[in-house]
């Protein structure tokens, strides 16, 4: 199982190829920098590592932009570690960490904490104190080490367009869940604990689960079919959601409720992934709730015909 090292490496973190960047979304550009770095390690014989900053710098500096990530670190890892590398090093990301000199990071992180033998990163990865580091400067900078530099080209679909966590998160507040899947060469998905809710949907005769959305970007508000399951298994249980705040019951908090078709058990303080598989229709208030189970009984047989015919595609 690969390790987690939060801070500096234990003597077993040091040496190997690491990938660097953010990696938020580990979309097929992020898995193509994975696989040069897994290649090239296994040429070299040594491991091959991840090193990447958390919190987001984005999250640092901008604290109060809107929540914008497609994995928030639990997830991002995961899927990391999913890749088939040794270990995902994790630095903490701070005010007084973005002031390390770019040259710095390369001489204090790189080379004496982890001793790194041969580096990749993708063609737009920058470091630094005020981004002073380009893939220019680590290929001059680690020469004096003999350590070499591999530059990965962006990478693009058959049609000659990047994929980008930005091209992602635009499709993802569009509704476009096939651009984003396209992209990140899955579908795109929501994890974390199931909270207690207001027990409406219960009411309803709609028993739902409700996952915090956190630090997720917000996709388009609305209503989705999907499948879900506990965090690390199978996500077998066929189901719909609904992506909002709930206008006609609440209209405050922004969440992920789902629910589940042919299920029974309590799944409260258990972590589940919800992947969003089709967009069905927008979010929008009911004048009472009659109305509103009226139209969760439609949204049920709809996500359940689009789950079905993609199962017999």
């Amino acid at each position: 199982m690969p390790q987690l090292a939060a801070k500096l490496p234990e003597p077993d973190l040091k040496g190997g190829v690491f990938a660097l960047g953010n990696f938020d979304g580990v979309h097929q550009g992020h898995q193509s920098v994975v696989k040069i770095a897994r290649d090239k390690a296994r040429g070299l014989g040594v491991p091959v590592r991840i090193l990447t900053l958390e919190p987001h710098p984005r999250s640092v500096f901008r604290p109060d932009i809107p929540p914008f990530r497609l994995t928030p670190a639990p997830a991002k890892i995961r899927l990391l570690q999913q890749l088939g590398v040794e270990d995902v090093i994790v630095t903490p990301f701070t005010l007084e960490f973005s002031q390390l000199p770019a040259e710095d990071f390369v001489e204090k992180i790189l080379m004496r904490s982890y001793g790194a033998q041969h580096v990749v990163a993708g063609s737009d990865f920058v470091f630094g104190n005020a981004r002073g580091g380009n893939m220019q400067n680590l290929r001059g900078w680690l020469a004096p080490h003999n350590v070499g530099v591999t530059e990965v080209t962006p990478f693009r679909d058959g049609q000659g367009i990047v994929m980008s966590s930005s091209r992602t998160r635009i499709a993802l507040q569009e509704g476009d869940l096939q651009t984003a899947a396209h992209i990140l060469g899955r579908p795109w998905s929501i994890a974390g604990i199931i909270q207690h809710g207001d027990k409406r949907g219960r009411q309803l005769s709609v028993p739902t689960a409700n996952i915090a959305l956190g630090e997720y970007l917000r996709p388009k508000f609305g209503v989705y079919a999907v499948m879900a399951g506990p965090v690390g298994k199978s996500l077998r249980h066929q189901g719909v959601a609904n992506i909002g705040s709930r206008p006609t019951v609440d209209g405050k908090n922004e969440i992920l409720e789902f629910h589940l078709f042919n299920f029974e058990g309590d799944l409260y303080g258990q972590e589940w992934e919800v992947e969003l598989l089709h967009f069905l229709r927008p979010e929008q208030a009911f004048p009472d709730l009659d109305s509103l189970r009226a139209q969760i009984m439609q949204d049920i047989e709809t996500a359940k015909g689009r789950l079905a015919a993609a199962i017999i595609r």
